[in-house]
């Protein structure tokens, strides 16, 4: 078996190619193109393992050098620094070490998600990018009627009616800010349209209605939390635990212990944000929908604050979308659930 350490970049690839004994067979330096990866590709002796660090260019070079390899790895980038920390760094070396890592089978894999998951979270994160810019726009309208002066009511300025009629009978509004509000105005309606086609396409997806269907038997969980979990977590079988599942969604701190001092720490910043932020939304609503989580959320907030009563809530709902998924079954309420396991 030869093993394949590759460092990649936006324009090249450096790469080092070592047998089972760590002799260096090859070594050197790609474009990154599809062009000269496949004429590398058929340069390589076989069998062959590779493996790269995780990067914004991973994606389209794992899915084009995996059916040419037995295996194609990728190493988190954080655990793998620590690795590989040294005084002497570069491309060549780098790479080198990573391939040193894939043959002592010390490299920290990362999980990847298949391409068609990869390909409609893309759209997800597209349209949580559309929604940041609407959320700005309507800020910079607000921003701009304050600056002049001008009174508005801040509960209807954003809907089109109230919008329409203040620039037409508002006089105090400056002709200078007038076409900058015209702007913003156009910008938010387009925002609200691309939003909905985003959405509709997802929801309408063969490949995870009926996954989503269930989701959303769960209190609390709407469309676009079910949405979140299932393109951003992909597929639950991963994690051996609960546990693992609320680590990698960023609902737990860390911990750093040494002899007798044991030290925690706030919310860990190692882990997925897309869903972390969907999540702590969704459980300050969850407790309307839900007695138990009702409950769960009081007791913690008079064991603490307000603040890890939310996390708690999140972690619950964790644990509810992760049976659900494991089950592919819908959300059961746990005296229900309870009513049927003694009968």
């Amino acid at each position: 078996m030869y093993y394949i350490g590759l460092d990649v970049h936006k324009k090249t690839i450096s790469y080092c190619v070592k047998d089972a004994a760590g002799c260096v067979q090859q070594e050197g330096r790609i474009g990154s193109t599809r062009r000269e990866l496949d004429a590398w590709i058929r340069t390589l002796p076989q069998p062959r393992m590779i493996a790269m660090e995780a990067t914004i260019f991973t994606g389209w070079i794992y899915d084009h050098l995996l059916p040419h390899a037995e295996q194609v790895k990728v190493a988190h980038p954080l655990m793998l620094r620590a690795i590989a920390a040294a005084k002497r760094k570069n491309d060549r070396i780098d790479a080198g070490k990573i391939a040193d890592c894939l043959r002592c089978d010390f490299l920290p894999e990362c999980h990847i998600a298949p391409t068609p998951i990869r390909d409609r979270r893309r759209v997800l994160r597209y349209r949580n990018l559309v929604q940041r810019q609407s959320v700005q726009m309507k800020n910079r309208i607000s921003g701009l009627l304050m600056e002049t002066g001008v009174s508005y009511n801040k509960l209807r300025l954003h809907r089109m009616g109230y919008f329409a009629q203040l620039l037409s009978t508002n006089e105090e509004i400056p002709d200078s800010i007038r076409p900058l509000l015209q702007l913003c105005r156009e910008h938010v309606d387009r925002s609200i349209r691309l939003d909905r086609t985003l959405l509709r396409s997802l929801q309408q997806d063969p490949m995870l209605s009926q996954r989503l269907e269930r989701l959303r038997t769960v209190p609390g969980v709407g469309p676009i939390t079910a949405l979140t979990w299932v393109l951003e977590v992909g597929d639950t079988s991963r994690f051996r635990s609960i546990k693992q599942a609320i680590s990698y969604c960023g609902l737990c701190g860390a911990e750093k212990s040494s002899a007798d001092k044991v030290l925690r720490t706030p919310i860990s910043k190692q882990r997925n944000k897309h869903i972390q932020r969907m999540l702590v939304e969704a459980a300050r609503l969850a407790p309307r929908y839900s007695d138990e989580l009702a409950l769960l959320y009081e007791r913690e907030r008079q064991r603490g604050n307000a603040n890890r009563a939310t996390l708690a809530v999140a972690r619950k709902m964790v644990a509810h979308m992760l049976a659900v998924d494991r089950r592919k079954t819908d959300f059961i309420p746990e005296g229900k659930f309870r009513s049927a396991a003694a009968a």
